[in-house]
């Protein structure tokens, strides 16, 4: 039998949960950019890595301000939304090279949304076989790199 192992995780698995409701109005306020793995900020979004990834380098980009739909943004929020994810493709290409890249939001709990209340784009970096059986049979995804690694590698480029 084969042994997948990943002691990284361990530290999620051991952290005490946090408030999810109100976590994407917190961490910024927590002033702790690095632990909170934020990478980027403007006045009206921040630039995070996902804490539980789809793939390496997954990315999110939020308004600071909480709300569930998109005409709820005011102009100079979409603006800011729309140019930090163009922000954060280019600062993925540059330093992670992905050949795709995945980009969406989940507006509402049914559609997918962890935390339904505040919107945000994902930003996920995809490259040829990336994907495996893992997902599919076992629920489990496979991370090449962890997020601590991923934080410093891809704060080089901002």
């Amino acid at each position: 039998m084969e042994r997948l192992y990943a002691g990284w995780r361990y530290e999620y698995i051991e952290a005490p949960r946090k408030q999810y409701d109100k976590l994407f109005e917190a961490l910024p306020k927590e002033g702790d950019d690095e632990k909170n793995y934020i990478l980027y900020r403007t006045k009206s979004c921040y630039l995070m890595l996902n804490s539980f990834p789809y793939n390496a380098g997954h990315l999110l980009a939020i308004p600071y301000r909480p709300v569930e739909r998109l005409h709820q943004l005011t102009p100079e929020e979409r603006t800011g939304l729309t140019d930090l994810v163009i922000f954060a493709e280019n600062l993925l290409t540059k330093a992670l090279q992905p050949e795709g890249l995945n980009i969406g939001m989940n507006l509402g709990r049914v559609a997918g949304a962890g935390i339904p209340h505040h919107l945000h784009v994902h930003i996920v970096p995809r490259w040829d076989g990336d994907s495996n059986f893992m997902p599919v049979i076992g629920e489990t995804r496979v991370l090449p790199i962890a997020l601590k690694e991923m934080y410093k590698r891809l704060k080089k480029f901002v």
